[in-house]
């Protein structure tokens, strides 16, 4: 019956409206009584497709703009058996329906009921009546027809290729460029494989890492993300073989931490797949030091459920050496010798997994943990000689035995939900980071006077340390993203990180009567807490896209020392502070584009640069200082992208960054003429530079990339009494290259190779804040840039073999070799007003490694999967970064 009443009111309604009211040429009536319906299935295999997305659009009249503009009247995924079913649609008008699903050609399908506007899918309508003679029956039953619209079998056609039973896919470039970030695809790295995240950054342009694994970027240390969020791993407990992809953000965006100064954002994204079915590999490996590591992963999607896991074990046997000679600037004019050897023997496990519980095609619910172990052993051998003025009196050797266990537990709750309007999504989550290590260490140290019969040498020192230490990290935060049209957006976000650190350090000195002596031995402890809110708006006009941001941050610390069994307490507030940024990028055309972005950004003292006492644990004294600045920084780039086909980019950037209050180290001598080691605010800094990258292929197998980094450092600071300036300036570069060479028969093979120039040591002349530290007792002259790293090159090759199975699993063999040249070596000069020192020291050249995975699986690639508009190819919810 209600589909009677339904039919005369369409009838009575065709017949009012027979013609549009002028000026309304199109638009819909308000009756919305159409139904749509079909299958969606495999153009070759005639099976339905599950999950494919759809999305229906029409247009309606603007009354401003006095134009037709289309909108989105409905989407949504198909069902298990393909189908799929829109009712409650407009009759009048044309309609757009787009189908799309992973590993298959989008289709596109021109609807009309007819009643107006010509012809429908399958003829008829109001301007095509029955026959003349037709009865009132036949029409009624043209009417119900048009109405109600079966689409029928929608096929839509592969993307893969299949040649001989073997499946060639796109593969993904090694470079991408993101609005505001590099995205470097490693989840093929040859050479990295079977080792850690440190050697990947090894293989990414514009990063640069020293011969201990630590990481810059122009010259400054980033902080460190996984999937979007802070962490407390570091790049040395993180597999490689579970990275996908590394993201460089040299100049985050109002909606990341202002937290970091003027360095980046390095963000890790870890291996996840979300296609129905089952999928995952086994691989092991073994090094030419008897050392072996053994991994595997494994995704299952059933339902509404994506299950993932993966994890790893890995051992290591690290060998050093290093010599360093030092002179000191005194009367006496004292210097040593050191020579040093040592070997790290270590195990690591880590295990990750979770899962994603799809509620419906609008909310998703994630759930992931990481925990990861590991125990190492450490021998050190080393012999300094010191002399004065050219005689040696004095001789030690010292060996060093430790032991230190580390575990680390993450958590990380996620939602997304997705609006009816695509791009228009709120997600919120909560990410937990729990960390502790344990370490003892035995140190021995044996002296002789070589020109001396005193009956107290020779004689044994023995100390001995324990220590350990907890931080636990909760990062709470929501992100809203609203496309308000097709051309204007709206982002909102919020913040709350909280971190609390402790750190027990006992040592006990037991001299040649054997009495035991606790004095060096400390505790302290600390909460630092950051409160963040921020606005994004975007918009587009011709050729042009401007993003403008602004951030507020506020923070405090708290800290607690324990010294000599008295307690010590202080507390640090900063107040809101606003951070603008902005993008605009120009699109000269299809293939490059043009792009500024600004942002200003804060590095705030953390807890051993701020914290008043002196920690006498350690023979170089040390004090912070409570009175200092926070640091802030005004950064600069201008980028050009030139895209030359699928394999071809070219990329410059020409970047500058202004820094105010930059914290410096500061040396003085204090009370009983001890050197101390405290910090200050020195006046300010200028950094430019030039980044290049281009990548080509030479010829149809090898394609190569090149990365030219060049900088410039400048550093003015006050002297304490303020009667002069202390300017220190350098130029520096490096430049890495990265060759891919596809052999034939399944043989690839990787060289990368890298030079860096002269180059400044990290950590000095700005890294911190201070203010009146330094004329506690008297003041001395601040130590600027303290010196440089020499000139330093390496090699690394690898090899891999691939065969195809059956069935699309894969197994390969990859043989990589790092350093080959044995050129790695770190030699660095540094000098202050009291020494000058010149040390060099290598670490682990020409280790081989042999490599085997398995690749396997079973799955649907019609799985729908949504897309998140920041992060490309992951749709976690924990991404999207702040």
């Amino acid at each position: 019956m209600r589909s009677v009443f339904t039919l005369l009111a369409v009838y009575i309604s065709l017949i009012v409206n027979a013609q549009p009211p002028v000026g309304r040429q199109g638009n819909f009536t308000s009756m919305n009584a159409g139904h749509i319906y079909g299958k969606v299935v495999d153009a070759k295999t005639n099976k339905p497709i599950d999950g494919a997305s759809l999305q229906l659009t029409g247009n309606r009249f603007d009354s401003a703009t006095r134009k037709m503009v289309p909108y989105t009247l409905r989407a949504g995924i198909t069902q298990p058996n393909g189908d799929f079913d829109f009712d409650q649609l407009p009759v009048r008008g044309n309609l757009t329906l787009r189908i799309s699903a992973i590993g298959y050609l989008e289709a596109t399908e021109n609807i009309s009921f007819g009643f107006g506007n010509g012809r429908g899918r399958n003829g008829g309508g109001v301007n095509n009546p029955p026959a003349e003679g037709g009865d009132q029956g036949s029409a009624t039953q043209n009417i119900m027809n048009m109405i109600d619209r079966d689409l029928g079998n929608i096929k839509l056609t592969p993307t893969e290729a299949t040649l001989e039973n073997v499946t060639v896919t796109a593969v993904k470039q090694l470079f991408e460029m993101g609005v505001d970030r590099k995205v470097f695809n490693v989840d093929r790295n040859i050479v990295s494989q079977g080792q850690t995240a440190t050697e990947v950054m090894k293989q990414i342009p514009s990063l640069s890492v020293d011969i201990d694994g630590n990481v810059t970027m122009r010259n400054a240390t980033p902080q460190l993300f996984i999937d979007g969020r802070p962490t407390t791993l570091t790049l040395d407990q993180i597999p490689a073989d579970i990275i996908e992809r590394v993201e460089l953000i040299t100049n985050p965006s109002a909606q990341f931490d202002a937290s970091g100064g003027n360095a980046g954002i390095l963000n890790i994204v870890l291996k996840k797949n979300r296609r129905v079915g089952y999928n995952g590999g086994i691989r092991s490996g073994v090094d030419s030091r008897g050392r072996g590591n053994l991994g595997g992963d494994i995704n299952l999607r059933q339902g509404k459920f994506n299950f993932f896991l993966n994890g790893m074990y890995h051992m290591r046997r690290s060998k050093s050496w290093g010599e360093t000679q030092r002179e000191y600037l005194d009367a006496q004019r004292y210097s040593f010798s050191q020579v040093s050897e040592g070997e790290n023997e270590g195990r690591m496990g880590f295990i990750r997994g979770g899962v994603d519980f799809l509620m419906d095609n609008r909310n998703t619910f994630t759930i992931t943990m990481n925990f990861n172990r590991g125990k190492f052993e450490n021998e050190d051998l080393q012999q300094t000689d010191t002399a004065a003025k050219g005689k040696l009196f004095v001789s030690d050797w010292r060996r060093s035995n430790s032991e230190g266990i580390f575990k680390n537990l993450g958590t990380q709750l996620g939602y997304k939900h997705n609006f009816t309007k695509p791009g228009h999504e709120l997600t919120a989550d909560l990410n937990f980071n729990k960390s502790n290590n344990e370490n003892n260490s035995n140190i021995i140290t044996q002296s002789y006077l070589p020109y001396s019969n005193d009956p107290r040498y020779p004689y044994p020192a023995f100390i001995n340390t324990m220590s350990g230490g907890e931080t636990r990290n909760l990062v709470m935060q929501t992100d809203y993203d609203n496309p308000v049209t097709e051309n204007k957006k709206i982002e909102f976000g919020a913040r709350a990180s909280i971190r609390d650190f402790e750190n027990l350090n006992d040592q006990h000195f037991i001299n040649k009567n054997y009495n035991q002596d606790n004095i060096l031995s400390t505790k302290y402890q600390y909460t630092d807490k950051v409160y963040a809110a921020y606005s994004i708006y975007s918009f587009k006009m011709k050729s042009w896209s401007i993003q403008l941001g602004l951030r507020a941050e506020s923070s405090d610390y708290n800290g607690t020392q324990n010294f000599e069994g008295v307690d010590s307490s202080f507390s640090v507030k900063f107040p809101v502070s606003l951070f603008p940024s902005a993008f605009i990028t120009k699109k000269i055309d299809d293939r490059q584009d043009l792009q500024f972005n600004y942002s200003r950004r804060i590095n705030r003292p953390n807890f051993f640069q701020l914290i008043p006492f002196v920690d006498y644990s350690d023979p170089n004294l040390n004090v912070g200082n409570p009175g200092l600045k926070p640091e802030f920084t005004n950064s600069f780039e201008l980028s050009y992208n030139y895209t030359f086909n699928r394999t071809d980019n070219f990329l410059a950037s020409v970047f500058a960054k202004q820094n105010n209050d930059l914290i410096t180290r500061y040396q003085y001598y204090g009370r009983d003429s001890l050197l101390f080691n405290t910090y200050i605010n020195a006046n300010s800094s200028f950094t430019f530079g030039v980044e290049l990258t281009q990548r080509f292929a030479v010829m149809k197998p090898w394609e190569t990339s090149i990365n030219f980094n060049l900088f410039n450092s400048k550093l003015n600071v006050n002297s304490t009494d303020g009667k002069s300036t202390i300017t220190n300036q350098l130029t520096s570069w490096f430049v890495k290259w990265n060759n891919t060479i596809k052999l034939g028969q399944g043989v690839t093979a990787q060289l990368s190779a890298d030079y860096y120039a002269k180059t400044v040591l990290p950590g000095e002349g700005g890294r911190g804040g201070g203010g009146r530290g330094g004329m506690m007792y008297g003041g001395g002259q601040q130590t600027t840039a303290q010196g440089y790293i020499k000139p330093r090159y390496s090699v690394d090759l690898g090899i891999r073999k691939e065969w195809a199975l059956k069935g699309g699993n894969t197994v390969s063999l990859g043989l990589n070799m790092n350093d080959i040249l044995r050129t790695q070596v770190y030699s660095t000069h540094s000098e202050s007003p009291f020494f000058i020192q010149d040390s060099e020291r290598r670490r682990d050249p020409q280790v081989l490694r042999l490599n085997l995975q398995w690749r396997f699986g079973k799955f649907d690639p019609n799985l729908f999967k949504r897309r998140n508009n920041r992060q490309p190819e992951d749709d976690s919810g924990m991404m999207g970064g702040m």
